[in-house]
């Protein structure tokens, strides 16, 4: 996600709710991902890390920052189309190695949970924020079992291939049943994905096809809904440069089987690119920049500004040129630092459907 503005406006915010519990440091950019640690205090990715499971399903304390995030394509008994969004941020503030030089008499922040929760439905948005300091039990993630939670909003393994989904808004909650399957993506170079030309990136690694059923409630009425998620896993401590402004990412399911995520760091021809090709056959192909091309095709104003809510997508080294559209309303996220997140449909080449996310685009 650049995820870059908004968690400074996060952390910002932190130091208020959180006042008396320990003082978060200053940071720039989403999660200080814009922020360069200090040498010695958190981990950074590298091409040599490994992802490994189970355990990259639980939280990484050396890292600074780490997010799960899932979003869904469903559709009610009806047939109308219906998106929803949850996704589980962990700050670290304090690394473990540097935790033991607090003084005693502080009660430290060692890291700090935030919970984005939309659904959206028949043009309509509704959306909420929750934040939640760490180290009490309020908030916190595990690999096995698999449990991520913030208050009652919970993602948690059940059974063998199955888990359960639970957040609830104002106007809105879903409860839903997942099954993962395990076919896991690994991004980049297997797994590290390069955020800019100079090196700094993520460990990212995604469920694209996760079979979902339950029920989701929008203003006081009840929908049984069916669909595919998509669930991003993703951790760094510092994947942008400070002068990286700008992030826009797509998750695709194409007909055919085909999978497709790309995003762009930046505006322009300058802007950092980069993706995943996933073809029918479950093979995986790491997209460089100059394999993708991202173009806005048109415009929507809004509320809150201007956004590209349909874009030209071509991959030409795999027959790939489609416009991906988000469906007419505004899909803006409210809160502390605004941003666009909605579902899409997809058209040209291949049809299909997925997922857009957009920042930088909101008036200040």
């Amino acid at each position: 996600m650049n995820r870059a503005g908004f968690l400074t406006a996060w952390l910002a915010a932190l130091g208020l709710l959180l006042s008396g519990c320990g003082e978060p440091p200053d940071s720039e950019g989403f999660a200080g991902l814009a922020e360069a640690p200090p040498a010695s205090s958190f981990a950074q990715p590298s091409p040599a890390d490994a992802i490994e499971l189970p355990g990259d399903w639980g939280p990484h304390p050396n890292h600074r920052i780490e997010w799960w995030y899932l979003t869904a394509n469903l559709r009610t008994e009806g047939g109308e189309p219906l998106g929803l969004q949850w996704t589980q941020f962990r700050q670290g503030l304090v690394p473990p190695h540097e935790a033991g030089e607090l003084p005693a008499s502080r009660w430290p922040l060692q890291a700090a949970w935030m919970a984005h929760g939309a659904v959206s439905f028949r043009g309509q948005h509704w959306f909420s924020e929750r934040f939640a300091r760490g180290g009490i039990g309020q908030a916190g993630a595990r690999a096995e079992p698999l449990r991520v939670w913030l208050d009652h909003w919970q993602l948690e393994a059940t059974g063998p291939n199955r888990w359960r989904l639970e957040a609830s808004g104002d106007g809105w909650s879903y409860r839903l049943t997942l099954m993962p399957g395990d076919r896991i993506v690994r991004h980049g170079d297997e797994g590290f994905s390069a955020k800019a030309d100079s090196g700094h990136g993520s460990m990212y690694f995604s469920l694209t096809d996760i079979a979902i059923d339950g029920t989701v409630t929008v203003a006081g009425s009840d929908y049984a809904v069916t669909g595919t998620g998509w669930l991003d896993r993703e951790w760094s401590s510092q994947f942008l440069r400070s002068d990286q402004q700008g992030w826009d990412w797509f998750a695709l399911r194409l007909d055919g089987g085909g999978r497709l995520m790309v995003f762009r760091v930046g505006r322009g021809e300058e802007a950092f690119r980069s993706g995943t090709w996933v073809a029918a056959d479950g093979s995986v192909h790491a997209l460089s920049g100059d394999q993708v091309r991202m173009t806005p095709r048109s415009y929507r104003e809004t509320g809150h500004g201007q956004v590209p809510a349909a874009w030209r997508i071509r991959v030409p080294t795999y027959g790939v040129d489609v416009t991906v559209q988000a469906p007419e309303g505004e899909y803006w996220n409210r809160g502390l630092y605004p941003y666009w997140e909605s579902p899409a449909t997809v058209t040209g080449s291949h049809r299909g459907e997925g997922y857009m996310e957009l920042t930088g685009y909101a008036r200040p």
